[in-house]
């Protein structure tokens, strides 16, 4: 059974997908949730706090998100290039369907928005409100989803690389050129594979 925060961030979420955030009132997301507004209060301390906690719990999920894909990938006896392009298709995928989620990737942060905690108070290594801080969260959720590091330099070199074709998937979540998974993929695979490749 979900506890009283986990139903009040879904009732959150619910409400600032149906409006901006700046018309969600916490009478309307505490009585959606089936609980007091004092029981809203209590939890979070105020909008501010709420939108916050909103915002860390959908960076965490993206993150998770794109571990499970690598390891996923990884499972089914994908190589690390591989593994990194279907990192990228989560990522596209959940920035194209989660405004809040590209928010915290571009740091395009607006009115029908809440915003990120301050870097002091997010959870350790997820920053949403520092778009570069999240790739880089990013990559590691994304290398830890591997069974092993791989060949060719072992685990720094698969850092970097990872790194390289995030941003590269990065590039087309803030330019917005439609639709571009499969393109996208396909130059994540690339990148990755010629860095692994050319690694002492």
């Amino acid at each position: 059974m979900p506890t009283a925060r986990e139903t009040l961030l879904e009732a959150a979420h619910a409400a600032v997908r149906a409006q901006p955030w700046t018309g969600v009132r916490m009478v309307d997301v505490a009585a959606a949730a089936g609980v007091s507004r004092q029981t809203l209060y209590n939890e979070f301390g105020s909008k501010e706090g709420l939108g916050a906690a909103l915002v860390s719990r959908l960076v965490e999920d993206f993150l998770d998100g794109a571990a499970r894909a690598v390891a996923e990938s990884d499972r089914k006896g994908a190589d690390p290039a591989a593994s990194c392009a279907a990192a990228a298709a989560w990522m596209l995928r959940t920035a194209r369907d989660e405004p809040i989620v590209y928010a915290a990737l571009t740091g395009c942060w607006g009115a029908r928005m809440p915003l990120p905690a301050p870097a002091r108070h997010a959870p350790a290594g997820v920053l949403p409100g520092e778009p570069g801080a999240l790739a880089v969260a990013l990559r590691n959720r994304a290398v830890s989803g591997l069974g092993s590091p791989g060949e060719a330099g072992g685990q720094p070199v698969l850092e970097r690389a990872y790194e390289a074709g995030l941003r590269i998937a990065l590039s087309y979540v803030v330019a917005e050129s439609g639709d571009p998974d499969d393109e996208t993929c396909g130059r994540v695979d690339e990148v990755v594979r010629a860095l692994l490749e050319s690694a002492p």
